[in-house]
C-alpha cells in the first residue's frame, strides 16, 4: 500500500502570506505610481515655460539657453566628487574589512555610519567657513605654476568659493556612504574564497584583487551610483560653498565665474519666483529629475550586468 504525499506547489497558501504577498505588490506598484505623479505633475507645471517664447524665459535667449549652463554645472560638479570619493572610499572600505585589527575596524566602521548620517547643511557651514578659505592658498599656487593647464587658468578666487571647491565639499559628503556599502559588500566574500586564494600563495592585496573586489564589484557600483545620486540633488552644501557668479560654461575650476548647478539654482530662486519665472525653475528641476532617473536605470543596468558575467 502507497501512499501519497500533496505537491507542495499545489499546497494551499497560508493567509498571512498572501497578506504578505499583497502588500509587497502593492508597494512595489505604488512606487511606480508614485514616480509617474512626481513626472507628470512636473511636466505640466513646466509646461509653461516650455511653450514660452524666448524672450520670456530668464536671460531672454529661450529655455535651453537657461538650462544648460546650470545642467552643466551639475554634472561637473557631480562627476568631480565621484572621481575624489570613489577611489578613496573603496580604499578606506577595504581597510576596514581586511586590513584594520579588530577593535580599530570596528570603531573606524562607526564613524563611518555615523559620518554618512551628518546634514548636508553642516558640511556646507564647514566648507563655507573652514575649507573654501584653507584652499585659497593652494588656488592662487596652482594658478601661478600650473596656469597653462586650463583647468587652473585663474585668476584664482579670493574666497575659495570656486567650483572644486564645491565639489570636493560633496566628495567628502558621498564618500562615507559608498564607503560603508562597499565595507558592508566586501565583508560578504565566502571565506572559503579568501582562503583558497592564500592557500595557493597570493599575498594579502592578491587575494583581495582576485577574490574579494571582483565579488563586491556589483555593489561598490551601487553603492557608487547611490552617492552620485545625492551629489546631483545636492542642495543646501553646494548653494552655501559655491559662488555662481555666472551663467557661462568653463571647465575653469578656480575661477571666479562658476557656472551654478540646478539644484542651488532652484533653491537660491524659488521663494521669490512666480509666473512664467517658477515655471522655468520647474523645468530645471524637470531635467534633474530625468537626470537622475537616467543614472539610476543605467546604474541598475550595469549592476545587472556585472552580476550576469560574475556568475
Amino acid at each position: 500500500m502507497t501512499t501519497t504525499t500533496p505537491a507542495l506547489t499545489g499546497s494551499r497558501r497560508r493567509p498571512g502570506d498572501k497578506v504578505f504577498s499583497g502588500s509587497a505588490a502593492a508597494s512595489a506598484v505604488l512606487i511606480l505610481v508614485i514616480l509617474a505623479g512626481v513626472g507628470l505633475f512636473l511636466l505640466a507645471e513646466a509646461y509653461p515655460a516650455l511653450v514660452a517664447p524666448a524672450d520670456q524665459i530668464e536671460g531672454g535667449e529661450g529655455l535651453v539657453v537657461y538650462l544648460w549652463p546650470i545642467l552643466f554645472g551639475t554634472v561637473l560638479t557631480s562627476v568631480i566628487a565621484m572621481l575624489v570619493a570613489v577611489p578613496v572610499a573603496v580604499g578606506i572600505a577595504l581597510f576596514i574589512s581586511h586590513y584594520a585589527p579588530r577593535r580599530l575596524s570596528q570603531t573606524l566602521g562607526y564613524v563611518v555610519d555615523l559620518l554618512a548620517a551628518v546634514p548636508s547643511i553642516v558640511y556646507g557651514f564647514w566648507g563655507f567657513q573652514v575649507f573654501a578659505l584653507a584652499l585659497v592658498p593652494l588656488y592662487q599656487w596652482l594658478a601661478e605654476n600650473v596656469g597653462w593647464i586650463p583647468l587652473f587658468a585663474g585668476p584664482a578666487s579670493t574666497t575659495g568659493k570656486t567650483i572644486l571647491t564645491a565639489s570636493l565639499v560633496l566628495a567628502v559628503m558621498i564618500l562615507p556612504i559608498i564607503s560603508a556599502l562597499s565595507r558592508e559588500v566586501f565583508l560578504q566574500t565566502p571565506r572559503l574564497h579568501e582562503e583558497a586564494a592564500l592557500a595557493l600563495g597570493a599575498t594579502r592585496w592578491e587575494m583581495i584583487k582576485y577574490a574579494v573586489i571582483p565579488y563586491g564589484r556589483s555593489g561598490v557600483i551601487s553603492a557608487s551610483m547611490l552617492g552620485l545620486g545625492r551629489a546631483l540633488g545636492e542642495t543646501m552644501a553646494v548653494t552655501l560653498v559655491l559662488s555662481a557668479s555666472t551663467s557661462a560654461i568653463t571647465f575653469n575650476l578656480i575661477n571666479t565665474a562658476n557656472p551654478p548647478t540646478i539644484a542651488a539654482e532652484i533653491a537660491l530662486n524659488f521663494p521669490e519666483a512666480t509666473g512664467l519665472r517658477l515655471s522655468t525653475l520647474i523645468a530645471a528641476g524637470l531635467v534633474l529629475f530625468v537626470l537622475t532617473f537616467a543614472v539610476n536605470f543605467a546604474a541598475r543596468a550595469l549592476v545587472t550586468r556585472q552580476k550576469g558575467g560574475s556568475t
